[in-house]
C-alpha cells in the first residue's frame, strides 16, 4: 500500500515560484501482505527495512541573542490577526499549534469567511520538507511565509510593502524587528517577515516515540504498533513514505492505479503547466498523521481507517482487509511526537 499521496492534513493555496516540473519514476511496488501478515510471529522488524527512516533531531539552541530573537518575532507575526486585511485571519488560524499544526477542517477559511480549495497541512516539522505546499509551489519556508498573507483568499493583504508599513506602525513590534536584525538600519521589512516566521517554524520540532525507536530503543513501541509497522513495510508504503519525515521528500500522482474520485485540483499541473503533472501532488509526511484529520488535498477522507482504505485502493488497486488497515492505523499512531512547549513570555 503506498500510502502515497496525499494523507493529511496539509497547504494552502499560495505561492510564488514555479519550480522545475518533476520527473515521474514508475516504482514496483511489492503486493500487498495477506491479513496474516499483521500477526506475525516475530514482532521484530529488519534493521534493513528500518534504514530507510532517520529520527528527527533535537532542535538546537539559538546560537545568537539576534536568532533567538528572530525566533521570538516569528511566534508573534505567526499568532497575529491583525495582519490579515480584516484582522480575523493569523497563520495559527489555519495552522493551530495545539491541533498539532492543523485546523481540523476539510479545506480551512480564509477573510471574509472565503472557503480554501485545499486542505491546510500540519505546519509541524515543516522545514524538514523538500518543497512547500501540496503543489510544491515553494522552495523554502521564507518563501512559502509570504504566500497566505497575500492570498484573496486568505490573509488578504494586497502587498508586502503593505504588511510592511503596518508592521512599522506598531512601536512594539519595531522593538521586536530591531531585536531580531540589529546590524540593519530599517529592520522592518516583508522579507524580514518572512525569515522570522521561517525561524520560528522551524524550531516546531515534534520527537516522540518513534524517533526513540530508531535510535534503538525497541521498548519504545509496542508489541502490536512494530506489527503494524510490519503491515506497512510489506504493503510497499515506505517506497514514498520515507525519510526522516516518512514523507515531504517527493512528488506523486494520486490516482496510480485507480483515478481519484475528486478531479477538481489538477494539482502541479496548475503550476507548471505540463500536461504530465496533472494530479500530481507532494507526498505529505506521516508524522503526527493520527491528529491531523481530514485527509488528502481534498480532505475528503474523515478518519485515517478511511484514508489507509483509499490508499490501498487508489495507489495499487488493493483492497486492504480489516485487519490490516486496523494495523497500520495502530502503527501511524506511534508517529505522534511532543508538541513544542510554549515558551515563557518576557518582557519588551
Amino acid at each position: 500500500m503506498a500510502l502515497s499521496i496525499v494523507v493529511a492534513g496539509l497547504a494552502p493555496a499560495a505561492g510564488c515560484d514555479t519550480p522545475a516540473a518533476p520527473k515521474e519514476v514508475a516504482i514496483d511496488v511489492a503486493p500487498a501482505a495477506p491479513a496474516s501478515a499483521a500477526e506475525s510471529p516475530s514482532d521484530e522488524v529488519s534493521p534493513r527495512l528500518l534504514r530507510r527512516f532517520q529520527p528527527l533531531a533535537a532542535v538546537a539552541a539559538p546560537a545568537t541573542p539576534a536568532e533567538a530573537a528572530k525566533v521570538a518575532l516569528g511566534r508573534k507575526l505567526f499568532h497575529d490577526k491583525s495582519l490579515s486585511s480584516d484582522g480575523s485571519i493569523a497563520c495559527s488560524s489555519c495552522h493551530d499549534l495545539a491541533r498539532f499544526g492543523a485546523d481540523g477542517r476539510a479545506t480551512s477559511l480564509g477573510v471574509g469567511g472565503q472557503v480554501g480549495a485545499r486542505n491546510a497541512p500540519t505546519v509541524l516539522n515543516a522545514g524538514a520538507q523538500f518543497r512547500m505546499f501540496w503543489d510544491g509551489r515553494a522552495a523554502t519556508l521564507e518563501e512559502q511565509a509570504k504566500g497566505p498573507v497575500l492570498n484573496p483568499g486568505e490573509m488578504g493583504m494586497p502587498d508586502g510593502e503593505t504588511v510592511a508599513k503596518r508592521l512599522a506602525s506598531s512601536a512594539e513590534y519595531r522593538t521586536l524587528f530591531a531585536r531580531a536584525f540589529p546590524d540593519m538600519e530599517k529592520p522592518v521589512t516583508f522579507d524580514n517577515y518572512a525569515i522570522a516566521i521561517a525561524a520560528f517554524e522551524r524550531t516546531l520540532v515534534t520527537r516522540g516515540r518513534w524517533d526513540a525507536f530508531l535510535e534503538g530503543d525497541s521498548s519504545a513501541l509496542t508489541a502490536e504498533e512494530k506489527r503494524g509497522l510490519k503491515t506497512f513495510l510489506n504493503a510497499g508504503c515506505m517506497v514514498c513514505h520515507t525519510g526522516k519525515m516518512l514523507g515531504g521528500s517527493m512528488y506523486e500522482r494520486v490516482g496510480v492505479v485507480e483515478p481519484w474520485p475528486n478531479q477538481t485540483d489538477p494539482g502541479r499541473y496548475a503550476v507548471t503547466k505540463d500536461e504530465g503533472d496533472r494530479m500530481m501532488f507532494k507526498v505529505p509526511t506521516l508524522r503526527n498523521i493520527a491528529e491531523t484529520a481530514p485527509y488528502f488535498h481534498d480532505g475528503s477522507a474523515k478518519t485515517l481507517d478511511d484514508a489507509v482504505r483509499m490508499m490501498g485502493k487508489h495507489q495499487l488497486g488493493l483492497e486492504l482487509t480489516p485487519e490490516e488497515v486496523s494495523a497500520i492505523v495502530v502503527w501511524l499512531t506511534s508517529l505522534t511526537g511532543r508538541l513544542p512547549e510554549p515558551p515563557r513570555e518576557t518582557a519588551l
